[in-house]
């Protein structure tokens, strides 16, 4: 068991450094600090041995027992770094150049050993999305793709080349995390009318895929595997929908397991898929999809939906690393809304609002959560906070207008390096932010501030005396006094001249519920949508009743809508008066 808390790195306009986490914060004195504005990337080792970091010289690794510097290597070009799963090797990248000297281009990927900087492999690469070369989990063989086919490479000889995934036209692939057998998806895009393929193999079995999906539509492929590397998930993404429904474009999931089993995964809401995310146990994924307000469900391996997390603005999912927790956001366009969840027991434990936020981690520990505002996305307010999963803040870092932050990361652990603590609903004591909240006013222009106000939402609009409306305001006028004359000749042909009371009380049946709901009516638009949304949860509850009926087992949350049935109902007659 790891003792102490993770150490926190921040990259910005004003160099590196490191801080401890929660709940000291202060500055870790024995990291020599570097102060170079040209700091383009930094990076912790999985197992949280090594931090390595590029500041426009050289590419520098140290160790985070005693952070003294263990290699330096001189790459003034390095923007990107990676470590391989156990953080052996670390591969760098720098722009890909050509000159007339080098008539094949600079090796512009390099791969080197985290304990001494030892130089074991270069090659070319020249795109940067996607560089890295992928390792096994175990890191017995190094892979990239070379002109359409994967190449295997023992990682004791990166130089040889042990076995090769050939004439497949693979355009993208991805290696299953977990222990052996390896097994590797590859995604092969379809031409002249022929359908795109998903294809897994296993290592090193590459004569017949054990698990094989087709789709059409299809631009780009995103590939999720769980922890454990038994299942996988293929989104599909069309750029352009051609039907005009989302300006997102279209989604689409499946699912792969290395039992050969392939399904896809059915949304119950039209629109994009926001974000998926499997659970650390890798026994069930939670996916956010649909319109907005976007719905999340929690599904098994089955593709079964089995918990309804309900509707909101979130487009984010961030399990932290136990998987007993589950932090939902909604933040980029969205104001920054946060609910979270325990998973095993299906219960909301709070909800929060982290406006601004463009990056979101949670501890290593499983209990503390960083939010931080990072420019270039924003170039305001930038700084990072400290989170409980309570809600509570418990630290705030925030920086100076003539700075700007670009990153903060955790240390990583390996996995039971710190103990699961039990999730207590208790709220934590925190610290106020110095952040100002948003404003919940209505905006009104700067000639309208300081005077009383005068306009009305409705429709029905008291008009000054003397004013002269113009024709189209007249119109409409006419327009809405014929509707109301008319509307009130039906009553009195229907009621024989009696005026209603009051509307209709429900009738206890459930049977023709939307009937009975379609008699309730206002003549004010602002009580018809509150009335709209009621009609929509009590149709809910109405399918939820049924299926009860029929012998399905419901959730908890299912069960709670139901009873609040009757306090939806006194709702609805109080709209109608």
């Amino acid at each position: 068991m790891a003792t102490g808390s993770p150490y926190v790195a921040v990259r910005g306009s004003t160099g590196i450094s490191i801080h401890c986490g929660p709940p000291s914060y202060e500055l870790v004195s024995a990291f020599k600090r570097d102060d170079s504005k040209f700091c383009k990337c930094m990076l912790f080792s999985p197992q949280g041995d090594y931090f390595a970091w590029a500041n426009g010289k050289k590419v520098t690794i140290v160790n985070t027992s005693n952070w003294e510097v263990i290699a330096e290597l001189d790459k003034p070009r390095v923007s990107a770094l990676d470590f391989s799963p156990k953080g052996t090797y670390l591969a760098t990248w720098e722009l890909f150049t050509s000159s007339p000297d080098v008539s094949n281009g600079n090796l512009n990927l390099n791969i080197y050993k985290s304990a001494n900087g030892e130089h074991l492999f270069a090659c070319e690469q020249k795109r940067q999305t996607k560089w890295e070369p992928l390792w096994t989990g175990d890191e017995e063989y190094c892979t990239r793709n070379f002109k359409n086919d994967i190449l295997f490479m023992k990682s004791s000889n990166l130089t040889e080349i042990e076995n090769k995934l050939a004439n497949q036209r693979i355009h993208d692939y991805s290696i299953s995390p977990g222990s052996p057998p390896y097994h590797t998806l590859c995604y092969i895009p379809g031409k002249q009318g022929q359908p795109s393929l998903g294809k897994m193999f296993q290592y090193p079995k590459f004569d017949t895929p054990i698990a094989c999906k087709s789709f059409f539509q299809a631009d780009t492929v995103d590939a999720y595997w769980n922890k454990k590397g038994t299942g996988v998930l293929l989104m599909t993404t069309v750029e352009v929908d051609k039907t005009g429904s989302s300006y997102y474009g279209k989604q689409t999931l499946h699912f792969l397991s290395t039992k050969g089993e392939t399904s896809i995964v059915q949304l119950s809401k039209e629109g994009p898929v926001h974000s998926v995310a499997w659970s650390p146990q890798s026994h069930e994924f939670c996916v956010i999809y649909g319109f907005m307000p976007s719905k999340a469900t929690i599904f098994n391996t089955k593709c079964e939906p089995v918990f309804e997390l309900g509707t909101g603005p979130r487009n984010s999912i961030y399990y932290n690393p136990h998987g007993n927790i589950l932090l939902l956001g909604g933040f980029g366009n969205l104001p920054g809304n946060v609910e979270i969840w325990e998973v095993p027991a299906r219960k909301f434990i709070t909800k929060m609002v982290a406006q601004d936020t463009t990056l979101l981690s949670w501890s290593p520990e499983g209990t503390h959560f960083l939010t931080a505002t990072t420019a270039p996305r924003l170039r305001i307010c930038n700084g990072f906070k400290v989170w409980h999963y309570s809600g509570a803040l418990l630290y705030e870092r925030p920086w100076n207008k003539q700075e700007e932050l670009w990153e903060v990361l955790w240390q990583r652990f390996p996995d039971g390096a710190f103990k699961i603590q039990p999730v207590s609903y208790k709220p934590v004591e925190g610290i106020a932010s110095s952040q100002p909240a948003a404003s919940k006013e209505a905006y009104r222009p700067p000639t309208a501030r300081g005077k009383p106000v005068t306009f009305k939402l409705n429709d029905e609009e008291s008009i000054p005396a003397g004013a002269q409306l113009s024709k189209s305001a007249l119109k409409m006028k006419k327009k809405r006094e014929a509707k109301k004359a008319a509307k009130a000749q039906a009553n009195e042909v229907t009621n024989d001249g009696a005026a209603s009371a009051s509307p209709p009380p429900l009738k206890p049946q459930t049977n023709g519920l939307k009937t009975h709901l379609g008699e309730f009516t206002s003549d004010d638009p602002v009580k018809m949508k509150k009335m709209g949304r009621l009609k929509s949860k009590l149709m809910e509850i109405e399918r939820l009743k049924e299926q009860q009926k029929a012998g399905k087992q419901l959730e908890i949350n299912q069960l709670e809508k139901i009873k609040k049935e009757d306090q939806l109902l006194k709702e609805m007659r109080e709209l109608a008066l």
